[in-house]
């Protein structure tokens, strides 16, 4: 795929993504089919800070992993009430990494 494509993709979705992958998506985008880019736009990524805010605000019902895609996590936060509270506030914390994980994970998934 072309440079300029791909680093004026880097430009717009760095920040979905963890600073030590951001190499690697640039490395994949390179070695891509031209006829690949379409679906390389159609990509829809989880912005990591509105992932924090639905946290910091319905965190204790497991909404903010829900939103990301880790149901499992999300019932077991809705049973618990957030783990009494205190897993909430470790995902206060940790929430924006799983974000961005998510996003990685989805990257390489909708692309092999």
């Amino acid at each position: 795929m072309e440079a300029q494509k791909v680093d004026m993709f880097m430009m717009m979705n760095a920040k979905f993504f963890e600073s030590h992958h951001v190499h690697a998506v640039r490395e994949k985008l390179l070695s891509l089919d031209e006829s690949k880019w379409g679906i390389v736009q159609s990509l829809q990524f989880k912005d990591p800070t509105t992932s924090l805010i639905v946290s910091l605000l319905g965190g204790g019902l497991g909404i903010d992993r829900f939103m990301i895609g880790d149901t499992g996590l999300g019932v077991g936060k809705l049973l618990t009430c957030g783990g009494l509270g205190i897993w909430t506030i470790i995902d206060w914390f940790m929430i924006m990494g799983a974000t961005r994980e998510e996003n990685m994970e989805n990257f390489q998934n909708s692309l092999y």
